[in-house]
């Protein structure tokens, strides 16, 4: 099954300009929804949004400033891209305060244009991937990706140990029994052993001991279990 093009629209009123970009972007595998005017864009823009947009500033019936405002006041995290004939500083620092992601001044070379958005698309990839790590103190977890990070560093971790201190750190604070963890850490094991948790609580020890030796997360509760402290 085929990935969806990336959707970009382009509102630019000069015609060779238009085409020129619309090639060059089919070309790099974006599709392409052309405006020569910025009032039919927010029209488009009630019943879907693109994956960028990018705009020229000299429209003939609405500033692309002006249209890039309305748009971000419907859609806060459309990436936006602006094109001018305009190379005043004022006007850049204009559009990026704004909340544009780019500018480009005219004349420029149609794959420059092509680069920043795929650099601009990227880099929005990127922070939202990181997004999905979920920060608990010291510690980042991506549960999808089976990641914990401590003190910013990667833990190089065995099956076991990822869904044990993954169970800990769901519930920062709560003291759990050897039982409790066993039942949740290996419930598909054919065979544990009583040991088996404290080895395990010994081998994590010592991983994270090894990036950070001031801290001691982990806490023995005893006769009672282990649980998870968080600074």
């Amino acid at each position: 099954m085929s990935t969806p093009q990336p959707q970009i629209w382009l509102v630019e009123d000069e015609a060779s300009i238009a085409e020129t970009l619309i090639y060059m972007l089919q070309q790099d595998g974006f599709a392409v929804t052309a405006f020569e005017r910025g009032l039919p864009v927010l029209d488009a823009a009630q019943h879907r949004l693109p994956e960028l947009a990018i705009l020229d500033v000299g429209l003939p019936d609405i500033s692309g400033f002006e249209l890039c405002r309305r748009l971000l006041a419907r859609a806060p995290a459309l990436p936006v891209l602006f094109l001018t004939a305009r190379s005043d500083e004022v006007d850049k620092l204009l559009g990026l305060e704004m909340g544009a992601d780019d500018y480009i001044a005219k004349p420029f070379s149609p794959r420059e244009v092509c680069a920043r958005v795929r650099t601009v698309l990227r880099r929005l990839q990127k922070a939202s991937l990181q997004n999905e790590m979920r920060r608990i103190g010291q510690f980042e977890l991506d549960e999808d990706a089976a990641i914990i990070r401590w003190c910013g560093e990667t833990l190089l971790l065995t099956r076991y140990e990822f869904l044990l201190l993954k169970t800990l750190l769901l519930a920062p604070g709560r003291v759990f029994s050897r039982q409790q963890l066993m039942d949740q850490v290996w419930s598909d094991a054919q065979e544990s052993f009583d040991r088996t948790v404290d080895t395990h609580i010994k081998t994590l020890r010592a991983k994270l001991r090894a990036i950070n030796a001031e801290l001691t997360p982990i806490n023995t509760h005893r006769g009672m279990g282990y649980s998870l402290g968080i600074r």
